[in-house]
């Protein structure tokens, strides 16, 4: 296995290095905010940084008296990527998702890592796209590491809410394009979330643009990126395992999300006991626009009863 090198820095963060993990795997993260705040976890999607994470955002849930903690998952970033296990292809993972290098629960596994890392018993998990399955499946696998659960974007069933397949088609082409600077990859985050991102807000393209810079940077890989689509397709069910759940859940999704729909949003909620609904018309996938940010941050904190 290799470690891609660098790491991006937060203004007023403590940087730690590396979460380790068994067969060598390295988990990159980085903190912000007072230490002995209220411990919160981010958790990013399918193939982004922990950059995507809006450090303004994270600064709202700093100043709500959390101390927010934000990784790298393995295959994207300054975390370890697993270039031997290969690229596959959409057919294998339709035909054989068993075969996928890593599955969920690995995953979760890195996200509980850093929490080790950081010293921290139990935090508060807020996750997005993946990054919100992953958040589920914390919570399911290591419950007494939860203080609440927070799912955006997400759905508790890989057959609930799915895109079309005309979307589908869509953004495999796109993802697919060859990047080989920072202005294509920033090019890229432009024309992604133009495709999935929310039609009722604007888009803050020079912030997109910048990002894609920087993840080019820090590292790109495409093959990772399709590692992580593997790992989301050998995944299960997750609602009777959420329905054992006894820890206080938010969920939040948009109503113009074309990657997951609301319905899987609402199966999320429904699976959840006592879990709040959340839903924005005009809101899509993937990134909380700027709008939204008081509306989750005051959702989270309430969570945490602040």
């Amino acid at each position: 296995m290799t470690t891609e090198s660098g790491q991006a820095r937060l203004t007023g963060t403590a940087v730690s290095p590396y979460a380790g993990r068994p067969g060598g795997i390295h988990i990159a993260y980085e903190s912000l905010g007072r230490p002995d705040g209220e411990p919160l976890l981010l958790v990013m999607g399918l193939g982004m940084q922990m950059i995507m994470w809006h450090d303004d955002l994270c600064t709202a849930f700093a100043d709500r008296g959390f101390t927010v903690a934000r990784f790298d998952h393995r295959d994207v970033g300054a975390s370890t990527h697993l270039h031997e296990a290969g690229r596959p292809t959409i057919l294998r993972m339709m035909l054989r998702p068993g075969r996928a290098a890593y599955r969920l629960p690995d995953m979760a596994g890195d996200a509980v890592a850093v929490l080790d890392a950081l010293g921290w018993p139990r935090a508060h998990v807020v996750g997005i796209s993946l990054g919100g399955m992953i958040a589920q499946q914390i919570a399911i696998d290591h419950p007494e590491r939860v203080l609440s659960l927070t799912s955006i974007s997400a759905t508790a069933s890989p057959r609930i809410g799915r895109l079309s397949m005309r979307t589908a088609m869509r953004l495999q082409k796109l993802q697919d394009r060859p990047v080989e600077n920072g202005e294509q990859a920033g090019q890229l985050m432009v024309d992604l979330f133009d495709l999935i991102g929310s039609p009722g807000y604007d888009m803050d393209e020079r912030w997109l643009r910048e990002r894609g810079r920087i993840a080019f940077d820090r590292a790109y890989d495409q093959a990772g990126r399709l590692r992580h689509e593997a790992a989301l397709m050998a995944s299960r069910d997750r609602r009777a395992q959420l329905a054992e759940l006894r820890i206080p859940a938010l969920v939040v999704h948009g109503e113009a999300d074309r990657i997951w729909n609301v319905a899987g949003g609402r199966a999320t909620a429904e699976a959840i006991p006592d879990a709040r609904l959340m839903t924005f018309p005009g809101y899509g996938h993937g990134i909380l626009p700027r709008a939204l940010w008081a509306d989750v941050v005051d959702g989270v904190a309430a969570l945490a009863g602040r």
